[in-house]
């Protein structure tokens, strides 16, 4: 083209016009991709946070199983601790069900001896007297109750009444006399204790009231 050439002003708006419209396609592709990666880097953090959640629900529930596991543990310790303190303790009923009357018979020994006027059979009835006392000991060790309550009032929980005696003097429904001893363990009588009752005397008076006194 000739430089003296002038240009074609409709040459000249269309080209303007062409690069004004790549312009505007670039800009808008370069808007897509920007929506594009807007796009995904916000279903990025979305699945992020799903994730998240979903971590801690499962570690929420892994903590709940443990706080339970933990619990049933520690209640299966505490059953089985139970359960064998109650297995010793009908053990141990039973041992000493089983040993009364050998109890039994060493306390006759024992009174039989006493009522005997000779020095070897005092002698032999203080060693039985003592054999007994060891054994009654042990007992106790193991948490048996002796019952023998003579001048206390009668308690039928306790005591077995077989025979009644008259007196004036002690109180009315008290253990005259123990004929033989009863024994108990944790609260609960193994065999109660077989008894004397009085009877004709006063009435025992009621227990006095801890709560302050009376005006």
């Amino acid at each position: 083209m000739d430089q003296n050439e002038e240009l074609d002003p409709e040459m000249v708006e269309a080209a303007i016009r062409a690069g004004e419209q790549a312009a505007k396609d670039d800009l808008a592709k370069d808007a897509d991709k920007m929506r594009a990666d807007r796009d995904e880097l916000q279903k990025q953090l979305a699945d992020a946070r799903d994730e998240v959640q979903k971590a801690q629900t499962e570690a929420a529930d892994a903590a709940a199983r443990v706080a339970r596991l933990q619990a049933d543990w520690d209640n299966y310790r505490k059953r089985t601790a139970a359960e064998r303190v109650a297995e010793r303790a009908r053990a141990t009923e039973k041992l000493v069900e089983s040993l009364l009357p050998a109890i039994d018979d060493l306390e006759r020994a024992v009174e039989h001896a006493q009522g005997i006027d000779d020095a070897q059979v005092k002698e032999l009835g203080a060693g039985i007297a003592n054999v007994h006392a060891k054994i009654v000991g042990v007992l106790e060790r193991e948490g048996v109750e002796v019952i023998d309550r003579p001048g206390e009032a009668f308690d039928p929980l306790r005591e077995q009444a077989v025979g009644q005696v008259q007196d004036a003097e002690a109180y009315d429904d008290s253990v005259a006399q123990v004929l033989r001893r009863g024994y108990a363990m944790g609260g609960k009588v193994i065999r109660p204790a077989m008894v004397s009752v009085t009877m004709g005397g006063p009435k025992r008076p009621a227990p006095a009231d801890d709560g302050g006194e009376t005006a």
